[in-house]
């Protein structure tokens, strides 16, 4: 099995899975009791956050532990918005569903929500946030990395606007952190989502950082854990993967870039050279290096999908992190594709665990599959799919 989903999930590394099984078997205290197995539990959780913040350089305190993610974005979306009723709150229009839909809600509550449109690489135009901010904004939330396309926006810039105008600013940074730099300081970030299972951490359990005196009103209440933040017993040895994911993503980072760049650098290479009527999408320089999106005209990427899966290679067409859905990807929309072009696309993601032997073979049997597709394609005539040169 070839495994290019990175995107989507990864895989856990074996020191995390490691770090968590005395906390699933030995050490099950409840961390709020006062006894020595809380006591080591706490300690435990204490180290983690200290891991979870030196990789972004923030500090421990300014880190909120959630259950991944989709939590993230609620709770800086909701938390800081509840504070600011009708107020105006800016993102952009490729955002994740977990950004999209707290604010399609906030708009039902009264709020005014605007979207900032982006070019045909997904990047948006900073001239366009600073038209559109006013006194009545409360927050901005856009993200780090495309989760579809790879693009990386800039985010130093925007935060820049942001605090020029006395307006708070949030990133969705899953896709981003442990996969590049990520300095929360020099960013200037007020808000940023982390998810474990993005870096190989295990599932379920996210971060947010919430820089030292921004306020955020909890949307989970109860017994008061997490800063009276986000109330519930702690998820114990998943705080303690995700804080071992962290360590091992920063005491690797540069090795793990050069290794991922290189891999990519190879498939986009070998696919645009072997594969003809297709498109590399997305910001050729300022994206993710581990994102490789595709659009082969002719062909529908739910059956890429399925005859790459029958070869043994895991792909995707877009995000994964919605359930049951087969609408047309709103980010490949935005970037004005046509529908022939969506339903063409795919997503191949790598990871630290693939390797150049990997990727030449997905080269090999994706240019197979393609082949196959457009056989029997209805646009075979349109791009003389079946003509030799």
């Amino acid at each position: 099995m070839i495994y290019l989903d990175n995107a989507a999930s990864t895989q856990i590394h074996d020191d995390v899975l490691n770090s968590m099984l005395p906390f699933l078997k030995e050490q099950y205290g409840n961390p709020s009791s006062i006894h020595r197995y809380g006591r080591l539990t706490r300690k435990a959780i204490h180290k983690a956050r200290k891991q979870i913040a030196s990789l972004i350089n923030a500090d421990p305190a300014e880190i909120l532990i959630t259950s991944g993610g989709t939590e993230s974005n609620n709770t800086a979306i909701v938390g800081i918005t509840s504070q600011f009723p009708s107020s105006q709150i800016i993102t952009s229009s490729i955002e994740h569903d977990a950004i999209l839909e707290p604010c399609k809600k906030l708009i039902s509550n009264g709020f005014q929500v605007d979207y900032l449109p982006v070019d045909k690489f997904a990047m948006i135009d900073t001239l366009d946030l600073e038209n559109i901010i006013s006194k009545k904004t409360s927050l901005v939330s856009v993200m780090f990395g495309n989760n579809e396309v790879g693009t990386i926006q800039p985010i130093a810039e925007i935060a820049k606007i942001c605090h020029e105008n006395k307006v708070l600013f949030h990133t969705d940074a899953v896709q981003a952190v442990g996969k590049l730099p990520v300095d929360v300081k020099e960013l200037e970030v007020d808000l940023l989502s982390i998810s474990s299972h993005k870096l190989h951490g295990p599932k379920g359990i996210g971060a947010l950082y919430i820089k030292d005196g921004v306020k955020i009103d909890p949307i989970i209440l109860g017994g008061g854990q997490e800063f009276r933040l986000r109330s519930g017993t702690e998820n114990v040895a998943s705080i303690i993967g995700f804080g071992q994911a962290c360590e091992i993503a920063q005491n690797h980072l540069v090795e793990n870039i050069s290794l991922i760049k290189k891999l990519q650098t190879l498939l986009v290479q070998k696919v645009l050279d072997e594969i003809p009527e297709t498109t590399f999408n997305g910001h050729s320089e300022s994206r993710l290096s581990n994102n490789a999106h595709f659009t082969f005209l002719g062909v529908n990427g739910e059956d890429l999908i399925i005859k790459l899966d029958e070869y043994g290679i895991a792909a995707s067409t877009g995000s994964a992190c919605s359930v049951n859905t087969q609408k047309a990807s709103h980010v490949l929309e935005s970037m004005g594709f046509s529908l022939e072009q969506i339903t063409g696309s795919l997503r191949l993601t790598v990871g630290i665990f693939n390797t150049e032997k990997e990727i030449n073979e997905t080269v090999n049997i994706l240019k197979k599959v393609v082949e196959e597709l457009r056989a029997v394609s209805p646009f075979k005539e349109k791009y003389s799919f079946g003509s030799k040169n």
